[in-house]
C-alpha cells in the first residue's frame, strides 16, 4: 500500500504564493506575526565601538535569544558584514543560525538575510568594486549590470537574500558627504545606470533594494539627515525618477530616507510609501526602514509619543519590516495590536508581503536547506580573479582625464616621478565608506584588510623610477612635510600629486556618511601642498582620489594634467597607472561637475536660466568641468548629426550621430542627447540629459549610430502638477559633454498635450550600424 504524503500548504510550490502565504498567516499568533516584520541584529560586539551613532542605544534584544526564535525572527542584520569573519565560518553560523529558527518555532519558517552590497558584499575577503560615482563614470549600464550579477552570485554562494543597494540619491549639494554613494547629479543618468544594476543583482534570484526613497539627497546645507525642503516638482522631476526606472526594472525592495520633506519624515508618511509607491507606481515587493528610522520617529524628528506610535506610524505609512534590529516592533507594539491601539490589519498587510517575498526566494520551499553553497565548494575563493577582472574593467573605464595642457599625458617612459600626496601610498585611497575595509576593517586594525588593494606608488614604481614623499595626511600635517613634497619634486622630471579624500564615517574621514563638508576646497592643508609643488616649476600632474569634486579653479592654468579616479576599488591602482603609463586610453566621463569656486555651492548644472550666469548677479556658477565632460588620447572625430524630421508628442525621434577614429589607438566616445525646452509652463532646466550611449572604436573603425527618443522623455511635471508632453519647438543638444554640444536640432513637436505617468518610456533605444 502507497502512503501518499500531503506536502505542508506553505511549503507546496505547487501552489500560488499568494495561497501559501494566506495558509502560513492564518496559522500563525500575532507575536509570530509581528516577529515576521523585524530583523535581528546579533553579530554587534559592544566593545568594538559605534560604527553609526546611536548604533548602541537600540540594539540590544527585548528578550534573550533563545526566547526570541520561538516566535520566529524576520530579517537576520548583516551576518558577514558587521565584524571580519572568515566566509566559511561565517556561512557555518548563520546555517546554525537559520537551523535554530526553524526547530524553535512551530512552522519551520527560516530568516531573509540582508547585507550591504554597495561596492560589493560587505564580507570580508570579498572582492571590492568601484565606489558608485564610478559607475555613474563609466556611462556603460551593460558593464555595470555584469557587476551587479557578480554581486548577486556572492550573496547567494553566502546564503544571502537581500542587498541594501543601489543608492538612487541624486547629487543636489555636492558638500555632502554621501556624494560618493551617489551615481552621479543626473536622474537620468543615474536611473539607467542604477536599474542596469537591479537587473544584475536580481537575475541571480536575490533582491535588490533601492535606497533611500526619497528626498535624503536634498538636505539644506549638505548635513546629513537635514531637514529637506524641495518642492514638489524638484521631487517629481529630479529625485523619483531613477527610483521609477529601477522599480519598471523589478527592484524587489526600496528603503525609505531619514530625512523629513517639509516637515513630515518620510518614514511616516503616507503619501510616499503607499500612495505613491504602492498605488501609483504599482509596487508589490517590501519597505524595508533604513537602520532605526522607526525608532527616530520619537528619538529625533518628535513626531511620536512613544516606541509603539512610532511604530504605528511606520506601518500606517507603509514600512513592512523594522532593521536592523527590534526596537519598536517587539512585545509593546503586541500588546498595542491585542488591545486594539494597532489595527491588526496593518501587521496583516505587511506581513502579506514579507512571506510572499520569501516565497519568491524560495525560503517556504519543501527541502530548502539552511546551508549556503559555499559550504560545498572546493574553493570557497570571493576574489577570485574573475571577479579582479571586471573590478578592473570598470575601473578602467571610469578614469576620468579632466585636464591635459600639452599632452602632458601620458608619461614619457623612463621619466622620473616624484610621486607625493597623501593618497599615493594607502589602499585606503581605492575604497568609499561602505566597502567592508573602510566600513568595518577600521574597527578591526589587528585583522589583515582580506583583500589584496595594491597602491597607486606601488602601481607606478612598476613602470618609472620614483621618489616619494608624503608632504601632508588627508587633514593636517606641517611645514616640514610639505617641504620633503618640494624637495623630492625638484629632483624629478614630473610631479604626480595624488590628493583626495579619506572616506569615513560620522565625522572619521572627509568623505562618506556623516563627513560633510562645509566647502569644497581640498581637505587639510591638501591646497597648500599642491601650490608648493606648482612653484618648483615642475610639471604637476594631479590625480584625485576623491568622493566628491573640489574646485581647482585657482590652479587649473598651472596644472599640468589633471585625473580623476574617485574611488575606484581593489583594481584601482593599475587602472590609474595604465592611463598615466598611456596603456589604456582614459574614457570616464564626469557623472558630477566640479566647481571653478566652491562657493558657488549647492549647484549642479540641471538648473534653469536664472541659475546660469547672468547679469543680474557677480557670481559666475559655470562649472570648471562640466557633467559628462572628458578628454581622451585618441579623440574620436564626429560627423554629421542629423534628426528625423517633426516629433509627435506620442511619438519617436531618431537622433542619427556619425563617429570614426581617425587615431591608431582604440577610443571610446559617449554620445549624450541634452534636451532644452525654450517655453514651458513651468521654469525647467536649461538643459537635461535625456539619452546617452557610450560607443567603442577600432583604429579607423566608423560607426553610424541611432538613438531613437520617445516623446515621453520630453515630460515635466506641468502646473496642474501632473506629468505632460507639450506640443510646440523642443531643441536636442548632441555632443561629448553637456558643454560640449557638437550640434543642435530643432524639432517641433506636434499633436495634443499628453499627460503620462509610471508606465512612460524612460530610456531611448539604440542601434548601430
Amino acid at each position: 500500500m502507497t502512503t501518499v504524503t500531503t506536502p505542508v500548504p506553505w511549503k507546496d510550490a505547487g501552489r500560488s504564493p499568494e495561497e501559501r502565504v494566506e495558509a502560513l498567516m492564518a496559522r500563525l499568533s500575532l507575536p509570530e506575526k509581528i516577529a515576521q516584520l523585524y530583523g535581528v541584529w546579533v553579530g554587534i560586539d559592544n566593545t568594538d565601538g559605534e560604527m553609526a551613532p546611536h548604533q548602541h542605544e537600540f540594539t540590544a534584544l527585548p528578550i534573550p535569544w533563545d526566547d526570541l526564535v520561538k516566535d520566529g525572527i524576520g530579517q537576520l542584520t548583516r551576518p558577514f558584514g558587521t565584524t571580519p569573519v572568515d566566509p566559511v565560518k561565517g556561512a557555518a553560523t548563520l546555517a546554525a543560525a537559520q537551523r535554530s529558527l526553524i526547530e524553535a518555532g512551530r512552522w519551520g519558517v527560516p530568516a531573509l538575510v540582508h547585507e550591504e552590497i554597495l561596492t560589493g558584499v560587505a564580507a570580508w575577503q570579498a572582492g571590492v568594486y568601484p565606489n558608485p560615482l564610478c559607475w555613474g563614470a563609466t556611462f556603460d549600464p551593460e558593464l555595470v549590470e555584469r557587476m551587479g550579477a557578480q554581486i548577486g552570485a556572492t550573496m547567494r554562494r553566502l546564503g544571502v537574500h537581500q542587498g541594501l543597494a543601489p543608492v538612487l540619491d541624486v547629487a543636489r549639494d555636492l558638500r555632502w558627504g554621501r556624494v560618493e554613494e551617489t551615481i552621479g547629479e543626473d536622474p537620468h543618468l543615474v536611473g539607467v545606470i542604477g536599474s542596469a544594476y537591479v537587473r544584475g543583482v536580481q537575475s541571480q534570484g536575490v533582491v535588490a533594494t533601492l535606497k533611500h526613497f526619497v528626498g535624503y539627497s536634498a538636505s539644506k546645507g549638505g548635513r546629513n539627515l537635514a531637514p529637506v525642503s524641495a518642492g514638489r516638482r524638484e521631487v517629481a522631476d529630479v529625485l523619483l525618477p531613477p527610483f521609477e526606472m529601477a522599480l519598471q526594472a523589478g527592484a524587489g525592495s526600496v528603503m525609505n530616507s531619514y530625512s523629513d520633506i517639509d516637515g513630515t519624515p518620510v518614514a511616516s508618511d503616507v503619501t510616499l510609501l503607499t500612495d505613491l509607491l504602492r498605488d501609483t507606481y504599482g509596487f508589490t515587493g517590501t519597505v524595508v526602514a533604513d537602520y532605526f528610522s522607526v525608532a527616530f520617529l520619537q528619538t529625533l524628528h518628535h513626531v511620536a509619543e512613544s516606541p509603539t506610535d512610532a511604530a504605528r506610524l511606520a506601518l500606517t505609512a507603509g514600512i513592512d519590516v523594522e532593521l536592523p534590529t527590534v526596537n519598536t516592533f517587539g512585545p509593546a507594539l503586541v500588546e498595542a495590536v491585542e488591545k486594539g491601539e494597532v489595527d491588526l490589519a496593518l501587521i496583516d498587510r505587511a506581513l502579506r508581503r514579507v512571506l510572499l517575498q520569501k516565497v519568491e526566494l524560495g525560503l517556504l520551499d519543501e527541502g530548502w536547506s539552511a546551508d549556503p553553497p559555499i559550504l560545498g565548494e572546493d574553493d570557497p575563493v570571493l576574489d577570485g580573479p574573475e571577479v579582479r577582472a571586471l573590478a578592473g574593467e570598470l575601473a578602467r573605464r571610469s578614469v576620468v582625464l579632466l585636464h591635459n595642457a600639452g599632452e602632458a599625458l601620458p608619461l614619457a617612459p623612463g621619466a622620473r616621478l616624484a610621486v607625493v600626496g597623501p593618497r599615493a601610498d594607502t589602499a585606503q585611497a581605492m575604497m568609499g565608506c561602505y566597502s567592508f575595509p573602510m566600513h568595518v576593517g577600521v574597527h578591526h586594525p589587528e585583522t589583515e584588510m582580506g583583500v589584496e588593494i595594491p597602491t597607486l606608488l606601488d602601481a607606478l614604481r612598476a613602470d618609472f623610477d620614483v621618489v616619494h614623499a608624503q608632504g601632508v595626511p588627508v587633514t593636517g600635517g606641517d611645514d616640514e612635510g610639505i617641504a620633503a613634497a618640494v624637495a623630492a619634486a625638484e629632483e624629478s622630471d614630473v610631479v604626480v600629486a595624488v590628493l583626495g579624500d579619506q572616506a569615513g564615517l560620522f565625522g572619521r574621514g572627509t568623505s562618506g556618511e556623516g563627513c560633510d563638508a562645509p566647502g569644497l576646497a581640498l581637505p587639510g592643508r591638501q591646497e597648500e601642498l599642491l601650490e608648493a609643488l606648482l612653484a618648483t616649476g615642475k610639471p604637476v600632474v594631479l590625480v584625485l582620489l576623491v568622493g566628491r569634486p573640489y574646485e581647482l579653479g585657482r590652479q587649473i592654468d598651472r596644472l599640468a594634467a589633471v585625473v580623476c579616479g574617485f574611488f575606484p576599488g581593489e583594481e584601482g591602482a593599475a587602472a590609474l597607472a595604465d592611463v598615466l603609463s598611456g596603456r589604456a586610453n582614459p574614457a570616464g566621463r564626469l557623472p558630477v561637475s566640479f566647481p571653478r569656486d566652491g562657493g558657488n555651492q549647492p549647484a549642479t548644472y540641471l538648473g534653469a536660466t536664472l541659475a546660469q550666469k547672468s547679469e543680474v548677479s557677480n557670481v559666475d556658477p559655470t562649472a570648471l568641468f562640466a557633467f559628462g565632460h572628458g578628454l581622451s588620447y585618441a579623440p574620436v572625430t564626429w560627423g554629421e548629426v542629423t534628426g528625423s524630421g517633426e516629433w509627435a508628442t506620442d511619438g519617436t525621434f531618431d537622433v542619427t550621430v556619425r563617429l570614426r577614429n581617425e587615431t591608431a589607438r582604440e577610443s571610446s566616445e559617449v554620445v549624450q542627447v541634452y534636451l532644452h525646452d525654450p517655453v514651458a509652463e513651468v521654469a525647467r532646466p536649461l538643459q537635461a540629459l535625456v539619452a546617452a550611449q557610450r560607443v567603442d572604436l577600432a583604429p579607423g573603425e566608423s560607426r553610424e549610430l541611432t538613438l531613437t527618443l520617445h516623446a515621453d522623455l520630453t515630460s515635466y511635471t506641468g502646473a496642474s502638477w501632473r506629468r505632460q508632453v507639450d506640443p510646440g519647438a523642443v531643441e536636442l543638444r548632441v555632443g561629448a559633454s553637456s558643454a560640449d554640444i557638437r550640434a543642435t536640432l530643432a524639432v517641433t513637436m506636434t499633436g495634443p498635450r499628453r499627460h503620462v505617468g509610471f508606465d512612460r518610456v524612460m530610456q531611448a533605444t539604440v542601434t548601430s550600424a
